[in-house]
């Protein structure tokens, strides 16, 4: 992680931007003894999935990411709870000097003690809640969210163990609903829009360090080869992501002239030459 940090601190922006965090896993299907495997949830599968999970807190000022952090979650060894690794990660991110203007997370990092210390760190969030969160919206008692009526502005209600945040209630084309929340509780639809759309940076990074940096593809057993593929593929995306800034050069495009460059160099001067087979 200290490597990580050292190159990234010149680039982001502390007193400005975006820290998102979000977990992915590595998919690990046919891994018999390879350690740091268990069964995890992959919104990918939707289902349940051997592989290895990983945690990652990225910088965005909304239109670059950065990622500042991660972690592995070894849940059948360092007795964290994915939880635990985002308030370490976010108590890092304070310490380093970071003063964003939202955190954003999903509903699985929604958890009271993330916002008690986001608040505490006097900063602001933004996440959605499951349809069973309970709330106080008229003073009367705590309710189910997906029970209150929410108007298309957002609603300002209780949230049972902390205090008063604003509600949103977006309903898809198909049908779905999604509830989101936020301490912010002057903010409209539009912001919260914009913050949402925001939140996806994530999903990009995630799929960057999959399709163009192999993060999956390390066969080893050992822990400490699998820890060390993943951190230098997650530093391989960031060179990928400082081209795409500096040039305006997509990933795909950059890996591309990488690899088209390697094989040019290889054909002029091959390593390894068949030599002539004379046969009878």
């Amino acid at each position: 992680m200290e490597a990580l940090w050292k190159e990234v601190v010149n680039i982001v922006q502390l007193q400005k931007g975006f820290l998102i965090v979000d977990d992915t896993t590595l998919d690990k299907p046919y891994a018999k003894v390879m350690e740091l495997v268990c069964w995890h949830w992959s919104g990918k599968h939707h289902r349940v999935v051997k592989g290895i999970n990983i945690i990652t807190l990225i910088w965005t000022d909304g239109y670059v990411i950065i990622p500042v952090d991660f972690c592995i979650y070894d849940k059948n060894n360092d007795g964290k709870t994915k939880n635990d690794h985002l308030r370490d990660m976010l108590l890092v991110a304070k310490e380093s000097g970071f003063r964003p203007e939202f955190v954003l997370f999903d509903s699985w990092y929604a958890s009271l003690d993330n916002f008690k210390i986001i608040t505490n760190f006097k900063w602001h969030w933004l996440t959605r809640l499951m349809k069973n969160r309970l709330v106080n919206p008229d003073n009367t008692k705590n309710v189910q969210i997906k029970t209150v009526n929410i108007p298309s502005e957002g609603r300002e209600v209780h949230l049972k163990g902390y205090t008063f945040v604003r509600v949103f209630q977006i309903v898809s084309k198909d049908g779905d609903v999604e509830y989101w929340a936020t301490d912010v509780t002057c903010m409209d639809e539009p912001q919260r829009e914009e913050l949402a759309h925001q939140s996806w940076k994530i999903e990009e990074y995630h799929r960057g360090i999959k399709q163009f940096c192999g993060v999956e593809r390390c066969q080893a057993r050992k822990s400490q080869s699998q820890r060390a593929h993943i951190q230098l593929s997650i530093r391989a995306f960031l060179r990928l992501e400082i081209e795409r800034r500096r040039k305006g050069q997509s990933w795909f495009e950059s890996k591309r002239k990488i690899t088209r460059e390697a094989i040019r160099d290889y054909i002029k001067s091959p390593r390894y030459v068949l030599s002539h087979v004379v046969t009878a």
